[in-house]
């Protein structure tokens, strides 16, 4: 009988090792693809989503406004303001032009004491619109709220009042909040605006009418000057008023899908009826 010659094959551990890490490879990329699908929703969620639902509610809103004030009364006025001196809580600056103007698309401190006349004549709540800003040029029509908390107020995609300044028509400076992205980015372009647009604020049938003035490209987020009764940078000196009047103020962040700087655009009130 003939001894049998034993076979090695050679290369089967080789071969191994190659499916091993082909699957290992294949995993991390089915890993890699899932990752990114799910980020993809994220953003489409934060970008889109969050944008008609704020726009859809928004226009509710104003809906609602203009149905209550239809049914009301003898315009009471501009609503109560916060008390002078009243801490409008952290973050928050006052008309002082001290601390910091919050991040439209960030801040999530509170909105402070001052509170605005429900419209629905449910009691005071910082949270409920009671006027609408118009801004023709921009075809926008957006409710205002009291206060700039993010979830209470901005992500609603309202205009939200800063504390402690003036009520629409008002002598002082009427200043607003509004987020440049993501939950209907109201504010997203007011860079377009120029000298002359109109910024019309209804407020229980009554309107007042205010024209752009100045725009203030850029400013750092300290610059809580622009929001004074007489609004001037505190930046850059040479941007803003110099005497009393009646002003609306618009700030959002900028550029856009950044919070590293604010835009501001002012006007003065020039018609109320």
């Amino acid at each position: 009988m003939r001894d049998r010659v034993p076979v090695v094959v050679q290369g089967g551990g080789r071969r191994g090792r190659r499916a091993g890490l082909a699957g290992v490879l294949w995993a991390s990329a089915e890993l890699i693809v899932t990752m990114g699908v799910v980020v993809l929703l994220l953003v489409v969620h934060q970008v889109w989503w969050t944008n008609r639902q704020a726009m859809a509610a928004a226009h509710e809103q104003v809906q609602a406004l203009e149905r209550s004030w239809g049914g009301a009364g003898p315009d009471p006025g501009p609503p109560p303001q916060a008390p002078a001196g009243g801490d409008p809580g952290p973050g928050v600056p006052s008309q002082a032009p001290a601390g910091r103007v919050p991040d439209a698309a960030a801040t999530g401190t509170a909105a402070g004491p001052a509170e605005r006349q429900d419209p629905e004549g449910g009691g005071g709540r910082q949270d409920r619109a009671y006027a609408v800003l118009r801004i023709p040029r921009l075809g926008l029509v957006v409710p205002v709220a009291q206060g700039v908390d993010k979830r209470a107020v901005l992500d609603k995609g309202y205009a939200g009042q800063y504390p402690g300044t003036a009520g629409p028509g008002e002598r002082g400076n009427f200043a607003l909040a509004g987020h440049r992205n993501t939950h209907g980015e109201p504010f997203r372009h007011i860079d377009r605006l120029r000298a002359g647009d109109e910024l019309i604020v209804d407020l229980r049938g009554r309107r007042f009418t205010y024209v752009v003035g100045k725009i203030l490209s850029q400013t750092t987020e300290r610059d809580t000057g622009v929001i004074a009764p007489v609004p001037r940078s505190v930046v850059k000196p040479d941007q803003g008023y110099s005497e009393p009047g009646a002003y609306i103020t618009l700030t959002t962040c900028t550029p856009e899908y950044s919070s590293k700087y604010r835009l501001v655009v002012w006007g003065t009130l020039r018609a109320a009826r």
